[in-house]
């Protein structure tokens, strides 16, 4: 089997969503690409390749083949594209206000003052100026692109100026052909300014808009730093991020971003890891501990070893996965991507069709109508509103699960998360996963003693119980004594001699090695914390049982919260666990769970799932992505939680970066809204060039006399691509 690379790579030069389909074939047709997509709105490419047959380089030669390029070979690829994009907004800004200062005035002249002697040489002028100095980009990549046999926006913007400016110099030039015919020589030439100045001013306000439906990549980015401080021989340098390497020691300040992954050598601090955790309370960290890219360092100094820089940190793949998702397409967007890709060649034939059927109906008298007709059809339709409705909605949806800690694999993961009506969950998403002593009985009176021997035992002791009973000691302020002879009793607990006497902890089989009794007063109690599925640990001297300890892994305080609004949202909750049946029980019962089913193993749980799926239930299974890969594999979406590093991310569609249950609501509203502003942009996309379309080729005309003009047209080319997005945008507006 070949291995194969995912790169995500900005894309220069593109004016449209045709355009991106003229890179995505370009690149697809590529010997060695097995996958390619690309997103117009983000101006990425996003390609799954075998490095072996094709190169980076390879596909950037052909892109710019194509008359557009890639960004493969520099330090910060983003970085760069975020520079050109900065260099051409300055420039369509500059053009923009350019065309307006000319097109005004032309346009007044053109409908107001259209007697002032020599008014059609100086509009003539204007309009070309105009044109050359502002517009001439449309012409460049109109004709670029023709030579290659494509089409694209800027092919419509050219060839309906240029229409509108050759046939108006006609008339100047020659205004006895039309006079001799008995008809008035009109001249079009504010339209072709005009127009120019509409697109710019959309195309404009497009790529504002658009920028801020990246926010959220951005937002991530800068959270690490741009440079560190290595420590070399005893001194500090302050470097590059990129300069680092696996190894290298890092010192890190108070109050500074910590650059990179690594483990601390030397001091200790407390580290704020909610901009990754969303955890807001500041973790320890000590010598031997890790701490992540980007997270921030508080008080203490110290320094760290690299264990990974540049693309391996967490931050960065964080910034991948989203990248990538940003990238990916959903199922509908592949329809669009058929209709822009033949959007261009329709409407050039649609708009000669107009001509000729002005021309037929009416003859030369209606010459002059069927040229507005066909300049304005070539206007207002706009394959960029249709390419623009789906990309800029997944973008701000993607973008703002990031802000909120829930990263989503791609648009089919989004698609799919709308449509689940079932949630599987097993207890440890549901509990805080770690075991606590929630009780205690004890028996003896004199019990300070005791719990500096049971403080002893449990430091010596490896069961996994006894992390909550010395957590639980050391806020009773117990000490570790002198002890002798510890045995670790295997299957049921220890024993451990102090100043000569048998002190023992553990289960309840050791009541039998010990014989100890149970006073009656006890065993009720012990029968309470059973019921309630809770683990009970036996501790006593010699043949006296000294004390009882209930031990359980408490429930998180927004499980119930989460449960009660996935329950508004229609869909149920299963739990699935491997714990016994009273623990299961109680979790259920606790939570309000009506459906449950305890002892299952990995296989029972993907044989539950295809069990609720044959009754066409949209399944959705949450768990840490690898002791569950089964039951997530068979899901309909898969959904992994956890902490930091913890992630599955290559396992789940959907990561809850944080333990915090109340995220799978909130994700799966995230996926309605989402899904949702998808739809209303096709809507209206095409809702818009199924009325615009006809409206501009003049159907109205002879029912009430109304032609479109082709500067109305433009406008409303431009507004479209614009709402397009200002709609996407208010999803981050949204709860």
């Amino acid at each position: 089997m070949r291995e194969t690379e995912t790169k995500v790579l900005p894309v220069l030069e593109m004016s449209c969503a045709v355009c991106a389909g003229n890179v995505e074939s370009t690149v697809q047709a590529l010997s060695g690409v097995e996958k390619a997509s690309v997103n117009f709105a983000a101006g990425t490419l996003t390609v799954t390749y075998n490095p072996s047959v094709i190169t980076l380089e390879v596909m950037q030669a052909a892109v710019q083949a194509a008359g557009y390029d890639l960004i493969v070979e520099a330090e910060d690829p983003v970085a760069m594209q975020e520079e050109k994009a900065r260099m051409h907004y300055k420039i369509l800004r500059r053009n923009t206000i350019g065309a307006w200062t000319l097109s005004i005035p032309l346009a007044l002249l053109g409908m107001v003052f259209m007697h002032v002697p020599f008014g059609n040489w100086i509009m003539m002028v204007l309009a070309l100026a105009i044109m050359i100095f502002f517009g001439r980009s449309f012409y460049v990549n109109g004709v670029r692109h023709a030579l290659k046999g494509k089409a694209n926006m800027d092919t419509l913007v050219a060839l309906s100026t240029s229409i509108a400016f050759l046939f108006s110099l006609f008339n100047t030039l020659c205004p006895g052909f039309w006079l001799g015919k008995g008809l008035e020589p009109h001249v079009y030439y504010e339209a072709s300014g005009v127009i120019i100045a509409f697109v710019l001013l959309g195309k404009l306000m497009e790529e504002r808009a658009k920028n801020s439906t990246s926010s959220a990549i951005k937002g991530l980015m800068g959270l690490q730093p741009k440079t560190a401080r290595l420590v070399t021989d005893d001194r500090e340098e302050e470097v590059p991020i990129s300069n680092l390497q696996v190894g290298n020691v890092v010192s890190v300040r108070p109050g500074e971003k910590i650059p990179v992954d690594g483990t601390l050598l030397q001091g200790s601090s407390s580290v704020d890891e909610s901009m990754l955790s969303g955890e807001p309370i500041p973790v320890e960290k000590n010598a031997g501990d890790r701490v992540l890219a980007g997270t921030i360092n508080q008080k203490g100094a110290f320094t760290m070893e690299a264990t990974s820089v540049g693309g391996t940190t967490v931050l960065a793949q964080i910034v991948q996965m989203v990248q990538s998702a940003q990238g990916s397409k959903a199922p509908v967007q592949r329809i669009v991507d058929k209709i822009s890709g033949i959007f261009v060649p329709v409407v050039v034939l649609l708009s000669f069709l107009t001509f000729v059927c002005w021309l037929v109906i009416g003859g030369e008298s209606y010459f002059s109508y069927a040229l507005l007709s066909a300049v304005s059809v070539l206007v207002i339709a706009c394959p960029c509103a249709l390419g623009l409705a789906t990309p800029t909605a997944l973008m701000v949806g993607m973008g703002k699960g990031a802000e909120q800690h829930i990263l989503i694999k791609d648009a089919f993961a989004l698609e799919n998360l709308c449509k689940v009506d079932t949630v599987l969950d097993k207890t440890g998403t549901l509990t805080e996963g770690v075991p606590v002593v929630t009780d205690s009985y004890w028996i003896s009176d004199d019990n300070i003693r005791y719990l500096d021997v049971l403080y002893t035992a449990e430091q010596k002791s490896e069961h996994p119980l006894a992390s909550a009973i010395l957590c639980w000691l050391e806020e009773s302020g117990a000490k570790v004594c002198e002890a002798e002879n510890f045995e670790s009793l295997t299957g049921r607990g220890v024993r451990i001699q102090v100043e000569g006497v048998t002190y023992w902890v553990g289960s309840q089989g050791l009541l039998d090695i010990f014989q100890a009794g149970i006073p009656e007063k006890v065993r009720k109690q012990i029968g309470q914390w059973q019921e309630d599925g809770q683990s009970v640990v036996f501790y006593g001297q010699e043949t006296r049982l000294l004390a009882v300890l209930a031990i359980s892994d408490r429930i998180k305080p927004t499980s119930a919260e989460a449960v009660k609004e996935l329950k508004k949202q229609g869909i149920e909750v299963h739990l699935l666990t491997g714990d016994g049946v009273r623990t299961a029980e109680r979790v259920a019962a606790t939570l309000d769970i009506g459906y449950y089913k305890a002892e299952v193993m990995p296989n029972d749980k993907e044989e539950y799932i295809i069990s609720l799926q044959q009754q066409g239930k949209k399944v959705a299974m949450v768990g840490d992505g690898i002791n569950d890969s089964q039951a997530l594999a068979r899901a309909d979406v898969s959904i992994a939680m956890g902490k930091g590093t913890d992630i599955a991310m290559d396992v789940a569609m959907v990561t809850l970066i944080t333990s915090d249950l109340l995220l799978l609501p909130g994700a799966i509203r995230l996926s309605k809204q989402t899904v949702r502003l998808i739809y209303q942009n096709l809507f209206w996309a095409f809702i818009y060039n199924v009325i615009g379309i006809p409206l501009a080729a003049g159907v109205l005309f002879p029912i009430n006399g109304l032609l479109l003009n082709p500067m109305l047209a433009s406008a409303a080319m431009a507004f479209s691509s614009v709402s397009v997005v200002l709609n996407s945008l208010r999803l981050k507006f949204m709860k």
